[in-house]
């Protein structure tokens, strides 16, 4: 057994998810990612990550189903006899850019979104609690977004459900302590996923719009994310019930 720390980091397999695994890794943390879909870039994923002083671990779960949230737990366990950190990343939506566009959206998409955004990340606390409360400083980072504080983002089901994660970051943060709960809320962030759901077209012009409007003239990495959620789990031992918002200054021009 190894005397590292221990994190879980759902939604690992790219993005700000491996970007926050690789730095833990480098940190000394023992890491244990999961998708719910593609292990195999999970996998190299935690191959990258692994070094001579931390391991980092690959497991298919899908949040939303609960008896995947326990055996995550149960691995984590098991392999090393611990967590300490909890990061909740996976996430999904369905783009519909236009909010007003009621018929792009149905219950069923709702009910799918909510299930990865909002019951994935309450079932894993939920599952990790009895963990969580054995470490000297536990901590859970919920991943939101900008568009659950603005009500904008890929799509009005997307924005409702990270209003309800940050609310319910509240809520935990207050009623879960010593287990600290904090949300981080970026805004644009450069990459694949946001690529493949924009378009490649609309996904440079509003980068570009981002760099040279917002008052920082930047725009997110999955490596910017990453470093905010780490600090928040490993220098911020007094930070609970915060929405961070990390978006180079989008959000005052909104």
């Amino acid at each position: 057994m190894s005397d590292n720390p221990v994190a879980i980091v759902t939604g690992g397999s790219r993005g700000v998810g491996a970007a926050t695994a690789k730095m833990l890794s480098e940190n000394g943390w023992n890491v244990l990612i999961t998708c719910s879909s593609s292990i195999t870039e999970a996998e190299k994923v935690a191959e990258s990550c692994s070094n001579e002083s931390a391991q980092v671990l690959a497991l298919q779960a899908d949040v939303s189903v609960n008896t995947d949230c326990i055996a995550t737990i149960n691995k984590a366990i098991e392999k090393w006899e611990r967590v300490d950190a909890l990061i909740n990343n996976a996430g999904t939506t369905k783009f519909v850019w236009d909010h007003s566009d009621l018929n792009g959206l149905d219950a069923a998409d709702f009910q799918y979104i909510y299930g990865v955004n909002v019951i994935g990340p309450f079932q894993m606390v939920k599952a990790a609690k009895e963990q969580l409360l054995k470490s000297e400083n536990p901590c859970v980072v919920n991943v939101s977004s900008i568009a659950g504080v603005k009500g904008i983002g890929s799509s009005l089901a997307y924005a409702s459900s990270k209003g309800a994660l940050n609310t319910m970051t509240l809520s935990m943060a207050r009623n879960l302590g010593p287990i600290r709960v904090n949300a981080v809320c970026p805004g644009f962030i450069e990459g694949e996923w946001l690529k493949n759901g924009m378009g490649s077209e609309m996904y440079e012009a509003v980068k570009l719009r981002v760099q040279t409007t917002t008052p920082l003239k930047k725009t997110c990495t999955p490596e910017s994310i990453a470093e905010v959620i780490v600090n928040l789990i490993e220098k911020s031992e007094l930070m609970t019930g915060q929405l961070i918002t990390v978006d180079a200054g989008a959000s005052l021009n909104l």
